[in-house]
């Protein structure tokens, strides 16, 4: 099932990644925390620690920190480019999370479209 899926922006490759808010209900936080860290796999089958933060006050705007920088530099992450965040139905492998990368396709500098690309391991 799908969670996510977002064009990258600025923030997102270089910082971290900003998550809708209706999509917090999907991440294992808990009431008294702000923060969890929870495995990812992606399409090569590596899995990855990422740590869901939200602020300690009313407004929760939930982002992927720890993890997540490491994720886009292996990846060779940039904007434009899309994620997508689904529940793994086979959490007993590890990860209770896949995430899909597509890459943005440019034809003379300007984004035509996403196509997902085989990535490195």
């Amino acid at each position: 099932m799908a969670i996510f899926s977002k064009c990258l922006s600025k923030t997102d490759v270089g910082k971290r990644l900003s998550v809708p808010s209706k999509s917090l209900k999907y991440f294992p936080l808990s009431g008294e925390h702000h923060a969890v860290d929870f495995k990812v796999k992606d399409e090569n089958g590596r899995v990855w620690t990422f740590r869901c933060y939200t602020r300690k006050k009313k407004h929760l705007k939930p982002v992927l920190t720890k993890g997540w920088r490491e994720f886009v530099c292996t990846q060779k992450l940039e904007i434009g480019d899309k994620v997508e965040f689904c529940r793994d139905g086979e959490e007993g492998a590890g990860a209770g999370y896949r995430i899909k990368v597509k890459k943005v396709v440019r034809v003379f500098g300007a984004a035509f479209g996403h196509a997902t690309i085989g990535l490195p391991d």
